[in-house]
């Protein structure tokens, strides 16, 4: 059996190894080193970056809106570094129609509970910079009266339009708690109409509640206190319709009364009837007057109307008066 034993170095080997060593020594300590300096740069980066409340108070484009952070009590919330916020800023002429249209003389003029919705109707709670808004709702940080989170309704198509009247004029300035998209007017808390308004794909619905021949006056109902549960049929859904009947061409065919009665079926008065309170298989009282139920028991929702069904395919889009539901069907009493 050969035992092995360790070799003893000489004394170049030793001196060689000792250099090597140190050499190897030294580049650990500089790149640990270097290590050290970037995260501190990277520290230094993030606590020198402006929060949203800080980035308007050195705008003075921004000096109503900072009036109006400060009279809302919002500093802190806004002023959250660890918080994730967009903020569709409104400028000073923004606000300055805001009040004219108001009839208020000045933002202390504004409940202070009011002045904080309206601000917090401009917040997301999450980093939505240009390239990641898509036509769509989103909720925001504003519940007004209902409890809920109100939506707002954002187009991207030509650029980005909200509630289908205020635009993004300069988007993307990046702040330590989220990013700032400037807007050209102060965003109102949406009702139910305006929702159906600013969405394209509700155009159709927009053309019938306004025919101008109806009995009801369906914008000026549903523009008013509520609440109300809207059932909106899309587009798709008021082009089925008329391919069902040969003698309907357009919205304009459709008798009157039939037309004022269906759309009355497609509203619940009195109730902010959000999809966690649908209870399966219940009577729905509708403005109409008639009833339907919602069965639950499918991965999908279905109404089942009196003379056919819809799937209900959008929930929850949250107004100031009430909360609409988007369906695929004309429903029919």
């Amino acid at each position: 059996m050969v035992l092995l034993r360790p070799c003893k170095l000489s004394k170049n080997q030793k001196q060689f190894t000792m250099k090597v060593h140190s050499y190897a020594f030294g580049i650990l300590a500089m790149l640990a080193l270097s290590l050290t300096f970037l995260s501190c740069d990277d520290d230094d980066n993030m606590v020198d970056e402006p929060t949203i409340v800080e980035f308007a108070q050195e705008n003075a484009n921004f000096s109503t809106l900072v009036d109006a952070v400060v009279a809302a009590d919002l500093v802190d919330v806004l002023n959250d570094r660890s918080a994730n916020f967009t903020l569709f800023a409104p400028t000073n002429a923004a606000f300055d129609a805001f009040l004219a249209a108001n009839n208020f003389t000045s933002l202390s003029d504004i409940p202070q509970s009011l002045l904080r919705d309206v601000l917090l109707y401009h917040v997301f709670g999450s980093v939505e910079t240009s390239d990641k808004l898509q036509t769509q709702y989103y909720n925001t940080a504003a519940e007004f009266d209902t409890d809920e989170p109100l939506s707002l309704f954002v187009n991207t198509d030509g650029g980005v339009t909200i509630n289908g009247g205020v635009s993004v004029t300069a988007a993307d300035e990046e702040v330590a708690n989220g990013v700032i998209h400037t807007v050209n007017a102060v965003i109102v808390p949406a009702s139910v109409v305006t929702f159906a308004t600013a969405n394209p794909d509700f155009s159709i619905l927009v053309a019938a509640l306004t025919r101008s021949d109806l009995t009801t006056d369906f914008v000026d109902i549903l523009t008013g206190e509520g609440p109300f549960t809207v059932f909106a049929p899309t587009n798709a859904a008021f082009e089925a319709l008329l391919a069902s009947n040969n003698e309907w061409n357009s919205l304009d065919d459709i008798p009157v009364e039939t037309l004022d009665a269906v759309l009355r079926y497609h509203v619940i008065a009195g109730a902010n009837v959000r999809a966690g309170d649908i209870v399966s298989g219940a009577d729905v009282a509708t403005f109409q007057g008639a009833t339907f139920s919602i069965d639950l028991s499918g991965s999908t929702p279905v109404i089942n109307a009196g003379s056919n069904t819809a799937n209900i395919v959008a929930t929850d889009v949250q107004g100031a008066n009430g909360v609409v539901h988007a369906i695929d069907a004309v429903i029919l009493p």
